[in-house]
């Protein structure tokens, strides 16, 4: 198995992991700094190869599978992303998935940053290599990238009969029709967080209403911009009147020009920084006041500080929905482990159980009415159950192509390292 602390062959990518190493207290600081690690490893690892790009040459053949003799399973995940006991020390589900399948699992906390675990894996990604996982959460547009440069194993739906569970809304997607590589693991809204105390403190107001009011000169160095280059500009995009799902409204230029006030803001200082995770400890301990962050770590940062600290809003010109998703790279040899692991996330009663602690949105049929038995205050919570008429304000961001992919990173990435 991969030495999960090895270094990228590429000399580019393994200085920037070095820098991020020197930086990091926790798994959740990786990307800390303004210098955005993450984006340029992202940056580094969509700069052309001499194969061009990050696809596979030949068809890769899947690792033989030897999940009936060997019950492990190495699952990375993101931090913050599955269920603790009140003392920390144990994964209530996660440990009852352990005791009724006979499953041992590894679970690590490997992602801060799609871009930066892309490039970190890269290499062995393309080969059909074991990347140190049998089972990843990478974020859909990622997924999308794996799935479709023949990087990931297909799932055996005989093993996962709870996939009937899954709400008709997380399938179909574009780039993997009958969700067979892919499986959604939570959904995600972005939108706006905002300290409410230090908020009123600093502008007289109560709430910012809009993306604009994250510019106030009140604001100056405490506003944080999310490293996800999806969520950020897709929030900042809307609200310039850019129809992010449409390639029509949101061309090159449209992104451009996004671009160019994000750089003019982080260049004057409106912009503190941008982060992985980790902003979650600029939020605690009040370096930020306000940003474009994922929802369901709002509700987390407001059960750390004890106390309905941050508030949290989709802007009335749209914020962004996104998922992460189960899948199996081509290297892993336990994949009947992943899908057993799977299938039990499927089952309603475990699906509101993980819900109700990591507060992002199930994807699971059912959970709702078993959130309803474990906290009826919770089930209402609009940023774990949305309504329609909550989503109508959603958008993803639109699926782009591999020449885009690599001007949009390339551009993002130089904005976050001041280029």
């Amino acid at each position: 198995m991969k030495d999960p602390n090895s270094l990228p062959q590429d000399p580019m990518l393994a200085e920037l992991v070095k820098m991020s190493r020197r930086k990091t207290l926790t798994r959740r600081t990786a990307l800390a700094g303004a210098a955005g690690v993450g984006a340029a490893l992202g940056l580094a690892a969509c700069a052309p190869a001499g194969d061009g790009g990050g696809a596979t040459s030949e068809a890769l053949v899947p690792a033989t599978d030897v999940s009936d003799s060997e019950k492990v399973l190495v699952w990375y995940n993101w931090p913050g992303y599955m269920d603790v006991s009140e003392d920390e020390l144990s994964r209530p589900t996660l440990d009852r998935f352990q005791e009724q399948s006979g499953i041992t699992v590894e679970y690590l906390e490997e992602y801060n940053d799609n871009d930066e675990w892309y490039g970190i894996n890269r290499n062995e990604l393309i080969a059909g290599k074991d990347v140190g996982a049998d089972l990843i959460c990478p974020t859909e547009w990622l997924a999308a990238r794996l799935v479709n440069d023949g990087q990931v194993q297909k799932l055996d739906s005989a093993n996962i009969p709870n996939k009937a569970n899954v709400a008709p809304s997380y399938l179909g997607a574009a780039y993997d029709p009958n969700r067979d590589f892919t499986l959604p693991y939570q959904g995600i809204l972005g939108g706006i967080a905002y300290n409410k105390e230090l908020y009123k403190e600093l502008t007289g107001k109560d709430a910012p209403e809009s993306v604009e009011d994250l510019w106030a000169s009140e604001l100056n160095g405490r506003v944080v911009l999310i490293s996800e280059m999806r969520d950020s500009i897709g929030v900042i995009a809307q609200s310039k009147g850019i129809d992010i799902t449409s390639a029509s409204s949101f061309t090159e230029d449209a992104f451009n020009g996004v671009i160019d006030d994000i750089a003019a803001l982080y260049a004057d200082g409106k912009i503190k920084a941008f982060a992985g995770n980790e902003y979650m400890d600029g939020f605690a301990n009040d370096e930020y006041v306000a940003g474009i962050v994922w929802s369901g770590d709002v509700v987390q940062m407001n059960f750390g500080a004890g106390y309905d600290k941050f508030g949290f809003f989709i802007p009335e010109t749209g914020g962004t929905i996104s998922s992460d998703v189960f899948t199996v790279p081509m290297g892993a040899t336990h994949k009947k482990n992943a899908e057993l692991l799977m299938n039990y996330y499927y089952d309603p009663v475990n699906a509101a159980e993980l819900a109700a602690w990591v507060n992002y949105i199930t994807p699971v049929v059912g959970a709702y009415e078993e959130a309803i038995k474990l906290d009826p205050e919770l089930a209402e919570n609009k940023l774990i159950f949305p309504d329609e008429a909550f989503l109508a304000s959603t958008h993803g961001f639109r699926a782009l192509s591999a020449q885009e992919e690599q001007v949009f990173v390339t551009a993002w990435g130089r904005v976050q390292l001041g280029a």
